[in-house]
């Protein structure tokens, strides 16, 4: 995941250097929303191995 959040970054960055505002921010939006799905899979798996011991 964190893979595809720097490309979604990387993407976003290019396009506002280009000037292409729509696209840049949706690949923002997109970056954001992998971020943060893996933020809460990470919480999820670490309190998984917590209670498993």
């Amino acid at each position: 995941m964190i893979r595809w959040i720097i490309i979604f970054l990387v993407i976003a960055l290019i396009a506002a250097v280009f000037g292409f505002g729509g696209i840049a921010e949706g690949a923002t939006d997109i970056a954001q929303i992998i971020f943060y799905i893996f933020i809460v899979l990470l919480v999820l798996s670490l309190l998984s191995r917590l209670f498993r011991k």
